[in-house]
């Protein structure tokens, strides 16, 4: 299994080589040159599996065997979730008119990221002990990326992470996940601007080939491959979870719902689809909706702003995984991906080709949601529940108590059954439940994080933040 850029400009690397890159050399993102082909039979058998199997069965088509061993993969995997709340890792919540949660944030910091992170990390250790190598990560996050990714490699000796946070557009939880971890491999930016401005001088320092290459930079962001190629388990555990009988000749199918922002796990929901799981697949944003204008009229292009929304951490202009399921969609056609993104990254405006937006409609649904329609159905989803949601979980419940009751619809989708993933815990998010009415239950560590000291750097606007970064990670290598 060998790994190749959207773009068509970059050699192909194994999975070691995709798993330390950031954005591939051209400007791309790494994929697998080839996605395998499930047989009925193989969904049939692994139907019965726990979730941590199922990654592990899902891994190791990704991951050679000669790379990492079996053996060694699957003990990787195990202390991975050896921290999560949950007995089963992830949960199935069914609840009234058919409303099925999909609970991914039973990991340490209440969040779908630590899945993938806490898989990632112990892949990184794997190499970086075998090596005896040292990396700088470099990450940017909208609210929960930088905690998972900080807890995965927190107090490893062969690492240093760099996160940048938009300073007051994460929630209060979420920035002090961040800034309480005192770790010396740990550096938390808090940076005066939004999610896509802090992506800017990331993409500034891994362009420099030779900075990059001189400090090991990497990235931990939905960029890396290896996040992708472990969140394709939630939509088998979900298929599973969900679907009524796999007995049938022709497997029946599950509509999943995704909440999304920059792209990477609905990404990995299309690499499922591809690789044969029968699922519906129904992207679903907030107010900046992007992805969904793109979805409906083919319209790839930025809006005026980023707008503030209760959903925080899907508040983003530019989701970059959007790449990556063109690429899919146009047949590995890089030549055709590369011409697009440049004009993209010229004008910030793109109109997809009519027979590429097609595939892409066909692929996926897409609906948004405003901040009015997120607190309808957060305090809807209680009231016949009482069931606290996210106000990203809230977006999926949103499209799915728009959809017409089965009993009034004729349609053939009316009777698939519907899975909803839940990114984050509502305990993150005690201001949009304060503002749905609904009381918050915090769990004691998170309340516990008001009182701990924390430690971050202030980037001012006017700074040259890409400098900044820059210094800090040669005064890290000094100490090396």
């Amino acid at each position: 299994m060998e790994y190749i850029s959207t773009r068509g400009g970059t050699g192909a690397v194994d999975f070691e080589g995709a798993l330390f890159s950031g954005y591939a050399p051209d400007g791309g993102l790494f994929m697998p040159q080839r996605i395998p082909s499930l047989h009925r039979d193989t969904l049939r058998r692994w139907s019965s599996l726990s979730y941590p199997e199922l990654v592990k069965e899902l891994c190791s088509l990704f991951i050679p065997a000669e790379l990492v061993p079996r053996n060694v993969l699957n003990e990787l995997i195990d202390r991975a979730f050896s921290r999560f709340r949950h007995k089963n890792v992830v949960h199935l919540s069914r609840l009234k008119d058919g409303l099925n949660i999909l609970e991914l944030w039973h990991g340490v910091t209440y969040a779908f990221k630590d899945l993938s992170l806490s898989c990632t990390g112990q892949f990184l250790q794997y190499f970086l002990e075998k090596k005896q190598k040292h990396v700088n990560i470099l990450v940017g996050t909208s609210g929960d990326t930088g905690s998972s990714a900080i807890e995965s490699v927190r107090g490893q000796k062969n690492v240093d992470i760099f996160v940048l946070l938009p300073k007051g557009l994460c929630t209060q939880i979420q920035e002090l996940q961040m800034t309480t971890v005192i770790e010396d491999n740990v550096h938390v930016f808090a940076a005066h601007g939004n999610s896509d401005e802090i992506d800017e001088p990331i993409k500034e320092l891994f362009a420099d080939v030779n900075f990059a290459g001189k400090h090991n930079l990497m990235s931990l962001n939905s960029v890396n491959w290896s996040r992708i190629m472990v969140q394709i388990a939630h939509y088998f555990y979900a298929y599973f979870q969900c679907a009524p009988s796999l007995d049938t000749t022709q497997l029946p199918m599950v509509e999943i719902v995704v909440p999304t922002g920059g792209g990477g796990n609905i990404t990995a929901g299309c690499i499922a689809q591809r690789m044969g799981l029968p699922i519906q697949l129904v992207t679903v944003v907030n107010s900046n909706d992007i992805i969904h204008r793109t979805v409906q009229h083919g319209d790839f292009s930025l809006a005026e702003s980023v707008k503030a929304t209760l959903a925080s951490a899907m508040d983003i202009q530019e989701p970059y995984n959007v790449e990556r399921i063109l690429w899919l969609l146009s047949g590995s056609d890089s030549h055709l991906i590369k011409t697009l993104m440049e004009q993209f990254n010229i004008s910030k405006r793109l109109k997809l080709p009519e027979d590429l937006h097609r595939k892409l409609s066909e692929t996926l649904g897409s609906c948004s949601a405003s901040d009015q329609d997120i607190v309808g159905a957060m305090r809807r989803c209680w009231e016949e529940n009482q069931y606290l949601l996210c106000p990203h979980s809230a977006v999926a419940a949103h499209y799915h108590y728009s959809q017409p009751p089965s009993f009034l619809c004729l349609s053939l989708l009316s009777s698939i059954p519907r899975c909803c993933l839940a990114p984050a815990s509502a305990a993150k998010f005690q201001d949009a439940l304060l503002q749905a009415g609904l009381a918050p239950q915090i769990p004691p560590e998170i309340s516990a994080l008001t009182a701990m000291e924390t430690r971050s750097t202030a980037l001012e606007r006017g700074q040259d933040w890409a400098q900044v970064l820059r210094g800090r990670i040669e005064a890290v290598a000094q100490q090396w």
